[in-house]
């Protein structure tokens, strides 16, 4: 091997057994044909697509009766190690596969410098999409600011822009941190209020004005049905 990331090679293979280990990884990628293994005991077989990840020094034995064509990376590179038997990527990888047999064929190729880690990116699982950065809502906060501006008549757009957030993804948002739609969340805000006001002897007339009900009556039914749950 020239390269830490390994040397590639084209390999037929036939009828006639073969059996050695390596003291590096051999990573087997089946064109054409099938190829019979033995690795440590454990039998397989490698057609079209199919592969194996031979760690350091497992014995392997092989043949193929009827004929067998396969990409072979010989390489010390330690991310191989973490690998699955089978290319996680299995299409990408068996494409990516002819091409580096074509390309090995022409020597001022890029296929011996580039593919080794080609190949392992592709036989590897692929990592989980980064999770999306969520400003966080401090809800609480969010509360203190409706509470002083409950005798306006509020909306969700408002709300949102406090927490620079678009209408649409704020009601998403409300929903899924709080269990509630975003006017049913302003809804009890104005309902805590008002239950506050009332309970320190504030009057109904001057409770709905400050917590924006259109009459008393309004907000004396309010609390009502609030108590009567």
């Amino acid at each position: 091997m020239s390269a830490p990331q390994g040397s590639l090679s084209l390999r037929q293979y036939g009828a006639s057994p073969g059996s050695h280990a390596h003291p590096h990884f051999q990573v087997l990628l089946g064109l054409d044909g099938v190829l019979e293994l033995d690795v440590q005991g454990r039998g397989q077989r490698i057609g079209a697509g199919q592969g194996c990840v031979i760690a350091p020094g497992e014995r392997h034995d092989f043949e193929a009766r009827s004929g067998s064509r396969c990409l072979v990376l010989d390489t010390a590179h330690a991310g191989w190690a973490h690998c699955r038997a089978q290319p996680a990527q299995a299409a990408q990888a068996l494409a990516l596969a002819h091409y580096l047999a074509q390309a090995l064929q022409h020597p001022d190729s890029l296929a011996q410098h580039h593919g080794p880690l080609l190949l392992l990116d592709a036989w590897r699982a692929p990592n989980a999409a980064p999770k999306r950065y969520e400003r966080p809502i401090h809800w609480d906060q969010l509360a203190v600011w409706a509470s002083q501006h409950l005798h306006e008549t509020l909306s969700v757009s408002q709300l949102a822009q406090q927490v620079f957030l678009s209408p649409s993804r704020f009601t998403e948002r409300c929903r899924r941190e709080t269990g509630l739609s975003a006017m049913q969340w302003l809804r009890n805000q104005r309902l805590a209020l008002a239950a506050q006001l009332r309970d320190s002897g504030l009057s109904v007339a001057e409770a709905a004005l400050r917590c924006g009900y259109q009459s008393p009556s309004a907000l004396t039914a309010a609390l009502r049905r609030l108590r009567a749950h």
